[in-house]
């Protein structure tokens, strides 16, 4: 057992543990209702654009919903396990946090890994969807006139795409395409040569790509700044549960 000396030395060290320990996990809980909200608003406000990607894209929204909830729970077991003192609960703290640790690499590394794959879905999926056009609104069709109003685009690869579809032979480029709605007749649409001064020429993809890429480089500082902060609660939980299992120290 330590002595009474030695105990007195270390009571204000395990008190600024838990200090810190307490404001680290508040904002690992606040980021926790972060990720739960930006899910919910992606599931609300994205869903046209994951529409044109793979079923496991679209899984994505629910991903981070998932991951908020994890985050809220645990950032609630690791203010209790800190206000308790107890060496166990630190314990399994700093082991669930070197859990999320590691699914957050392995995340970061198949999302790098596999961009080029996502690539080449979206602009097949953006072919079909072009193919496949019809004035119903169906999913697909909404999605790509959403992406054409909202990023000035028109087509995959440029407005010209559009004449190989069905679609354009019925009624022309869509008026999703047009710079000017109140510019931009049917006729004009029917004529090529018209059109090209009445819609948006740049194709879809290559912006939807490129802000895509532009974004992997912030995504990926995220993860590793998410990483690097886990690595704190990890090296402050296990810290403080050491001090407390060596010195004896109980909470009252």
């Amino acid at each position: 057992m330590a002595s009474p000396s030695r105990r007195l030395q270390t009571k204000p060290v395990i008190t600024c543990l838990k200090s810190v320990l307490l404001t680290y996990t508040f904002v690992f809980w606040v980021s926790g209702i972060v990720l739960l909200a930006v899910g919910v608003w992606g599931r609300v406000s994205l869903a046209v654009y994951f529409s044109l990607l793979d079923e496991k894209a679209t899984n994505v929204p629910f991903v981070l919903v998932g991951a908020g909830v994890v985050v809220v729970l645990l950032g609630t077991f690791g203010c209790f396990a800190t206000c308790r003192g107890s060496t166990w609960m630190l314990k399994l703290y700093a082991m669930l946090l070197s859990l999320i640790f590691l699914i957050v690499l392995v995340a970061a590394v198949v999302g790098f890994v596999f961009r080029h794959e996502i690539k080449t879905n979206f602009e097949s999926n953006l072919n079909l969807a072009l193919k496949n056009y019809n004035v119903t609104a169906d999913q697909h069709s909404e999605a790509v006139d959403t992406i054409q109003r909202t990023l000035h685009c028109c087509g995959v690869q440029n407005y010209s795409d559009w004449e190989k579809t069905d679609y354009f032979a019925q009624r022309g480029i869509p008026r999703s395409c047009c710079k000017n709605q109140d510019d931009c007749s049917v006729e004009d649409l029917r004529d090529p040569n018209k059109a090209k001064l009445k819609v948006f020429v740049d194709g879809c993809f290559f912006l939807v790509t490129s802000t895509m890429e532009s974004k992997m480089s912030v995504v990926a500082g995220i993860s590793f700044g998410i990483a690097c902060f886990q690595l704190v609660g990890i090296i402050l939980a296990c810290c403080l549960s050491q001090y407390i299992t060596n010195n004896q120290y109980e909470m009252v």
